[in-house]
């Protein structure tokens, strides 16, 4: 390991990283709270402000990505989608199998330009995890509880809002549900049998509910729905507390722009669409392990400099407080202040493990296992 790598595994970076992070969330958080007030008055100025408060939050993890650990993102793509990208409302179909293709997708939605106005369907759980969770509750996420009758109503009605949105957004959704495991698999392959669908070999069998209503409720205001395959080379499996070590990774996505005319209104047919894009994802995931690259034509969106300025700037803001305070700490003397000092440390470095942890893989959703004693259904 070189020194630079060696000073990236270092705790007392991650303890800075971590401070600037939860410190600015918090404050962004309570802006966000103020802006309420804003909502009976002027909606549409509400979204435009907390799309750029949101940016401020997210950008960060962006910023860890391309700048900190330097992962590189190439996107397979027709050169003719490109003017397309960035510049359109669109759904993103994305596989679910590694602990940052959120963030890979995030680092995409920067590079275009729309980092801000990302949108997800999301469990609803995450809306409880301070800093992101509150501050994807001010951006309008859709959250769900994944119980098709609670949601039904709820999920329709937060799209509905969204028709009326007044910039450019993405709307990220997982179809498969929950993120790929060998044995979430096998079970998802035996509904596949039993539904007489054909087996899948890199992905879960996705529920169609979901997609179904967002393409409904969004249809005339979302043009396009983009197809995404994201992999890693060397097979490599990224995680989360990888990127805040500094380690490089190198993402491909396969994108392909799908028309919303092409896609059935009827639930059924828009179903049956979704089980066959599902094969073809297969199939492009199936190439790439074969041959090490996906068909189109390779391009690299060049990086933009101001995820890195917003780390500065509330790293500027932040830090030399911060540092004061370390140093008065521990030059009172006091054994009592010292051990406060190491308290919080520990807690610190807890709660921020906690919040990587939900990224995990091995720590995931059990949705999907047989274990929870519920049966995939569309």
């Amino acid at each position: 390991m070189d020194l630079i790598g060696l000073l990236k595994s270092q705790f007392l970076c991650h303890l800075v990283f971590c401070y600037v992070f939860i410190a600015s969330g918090l404050i962004v958080n309570a802006i966000q709270l103020c802006t309420l007030v804003l909502w009976p008055i002027n909606k549409q100025l509400f979204r435009k402000i907390n799309g750029r408060l949101s940016y401020c939050i997210s950008s960060q993890l962006v910023m860890l990505l391309e700048w900190w650990s330097g992962t590189e993102c190439t996107m397979y793509t027709d050169p003719k989608s490109l003017p397309y990208y960035g510049k359109e409302n669109a759904i993103i179909v994305l596989n679910h199998k590694f602990e940052i293709d959120f963030l890979c997708g995030w680092s995409l939605a920067e590079r275009f330009g729309i980092l801000g106005n990302c949108k997800v369907l999301a469990k609803k759980e995450l809306a409880y995890v301070p800093i992101i969770g509150w501050m994807w509750y001010f951006v309008e996420m859709i959250f769900c509880t994944r119980k098709w009758e609670q949601d039904r109503q709820t999920v329709a009605k937060s799209l509905l809002r969204l028709r009326e949105y007044p910039e450019n957004y993405l709307f990220l959704i997982h179809c498969e549900g929950t993120r790929f495991t060998e044995k979430k698999h096998q079970i998802s392959m035996q509904v596949a049998q039993a539904k007489g669908l054909p087996s899948l070999k890199h992905h879960l069998l996705p529920r169609t509910r979901g997609f179904a209503i967002t393409v409904k409720c969004l249809r005339d205001v979302v043009p396009a729905v983009y197809d995404c395959t994201l992999n890693f080379r060397n097979n490599e499996n990224p995680t989360l507390l990888g990127v805040l070590n500094g380690k490089k990774y190198h993402a491909d996505f396969y994108i392909r722009r799908i028309p919303m005319e092409d896609i059935p209104e009827e639930e059924e047919k828009c179903s049956a669409w979704l089980h066959k894009l599902y094969q073809e994802k297969d199939a492009f995931q199936e190439e790439y392990y074969r041959t090490g690259v996906f068909s189109e034509t390779p391009w690299v969106p060049p990086r933009r400099p101001w995820a890195l300025v917003n780390w500065l700037f509330w790293a500027s803001l932040l830090l030399y407080p911060f540092f004061r305070f370390l140093v008065s700490m521990a030059s009172s003397g006091s054994s009592v202040t010292l051990a406060s000092l190491v308290l919080v440390f520990c807690v610190a470095s807890m709660g921020v493990r906690w919040m990587i942890g939900v990224t995990e893989i091995d720590k995931g959703s059990a949705y999907g296992n047989i274990d929870n004693r519920q049966k995939q259904t569309d």
